[in-house]
């Protein structure tokens, strides 16, 4: 009985949120409003002056009736907290989550957890959809059908598995003619050659456009809404020693807290209308 109160509450706060939403007028207030929803987690809210969401998601030009892949939610669901309920009424949210015959223990456990995710708030979550991401392999989403895949963070980890090259296709291949392809990466030191396996989890900015261009995308614009200049991105655990992983933990998490969460650039990438 008391999870059962649980659940019904979460659904009732849902559905409360989403109605405060739909009141306010025009899609920039829709999604400022979405941001203070009480709906979502303070851990993802503590991120936002790191993330930047709203301008992020201007930057790319992310509408409420638009058809939006996003690469790897991860079981926080940060975007999924947002997009999920601004898309919900007229737009699609196709969440790209881990093979589920993937073998690793870390895939089945963060695919668990965004299933938990949706599935505790079907208010803000019943219209979420999902696919697998296994590039080369399985489709995240018809081919041409989708007008954005969003992608934070993930480079690393393609370049690192080898399957950056079959990634940045399978984006190409499931967006339409002119739909945007947006990046977002812990940004590498220019001032030295890439690791061609992100050990550090920092990518050169030229070297994720050079993938890009290699699929097929144009440049369209870059934002520096998420550039943090206090990073030097010269630890000896990578990226994961600031916030917020702490990959240190206690050791100097004061001098890592001051720094801030990383480096990173916003890319928009265009697939050329048909000729």
């Amino acid at each position: 009985m008391k999870h059962r109160s649980i659940t019904l509450f979460a659904a009732l706060a849902g559905c409360l949120a989403l109605l405060a939403v739909s009141g306010v007028r025009g899609e920039a207030d829709r999604l400022r409003a979405l941001l203070d929803a009480p709906t979502r987690g303070a851990a993802n809210v503590a991120r936002d002056p790191y993330r930047h969401p709203y301008e992020t998601l201007k930057f790319l030009g992310v509408n409420e009736d638009s058809m939006v892949v996003e690469i790897l939610p991860g079981g926080s669901g940060y975007w999924t907290e947002i997009l999920a309920p601004y898309l919900r009424d007229h737009g699609r949210y196709i969440a790209a989550n881990f093979d589920k015959d993937s073998p690793s223990d870390e895939a089945k456990r963060l695919n668990a957890a965004f299933d938990a995710k949706v599935a505790g708030d079907p208010a803000l979550y019943g219209k979420v959809e999902t696919a697998e991401f296994h590039p080369g392999v399985k489709e995240i989403a018809p081919p041409g059908s989708a007008d954005f895949v969003l992608t934070f963070r993930n480079i690393h980890n393609w370049m690192a598995d080898g399957v950056a090259d079959a990634a940045f296709a399978a984006f190409y291949k499931a967006l339409k003619p002119g739909g945007v392809l947006g990046v977002e990466e812990h940004r590498g030191r220019t001032d030295q050659p890439q690791d061609p396996l992100a050990k550090s989890g920092y990518v050169r900015q030229d070297y994720a456009t050079a993938l890009a261009e290699k699929a097929g995308f144009k440049l369209a614009g870059s934002s520096e809404v998420n550039a943090n200049p206090r990073d030097t991105k010269d630890y000896s655990v990578g990226v994961w020693a600031l916030p917020p992983t702490y990959r240190l933990k206690d050791q100097d998490r004061d001098k890592y807290a001051a720094i801030g969460e990383s480096d990173r650039f916003l890319l928009k990438f265009v697939k050329p209308a048909a000729q």
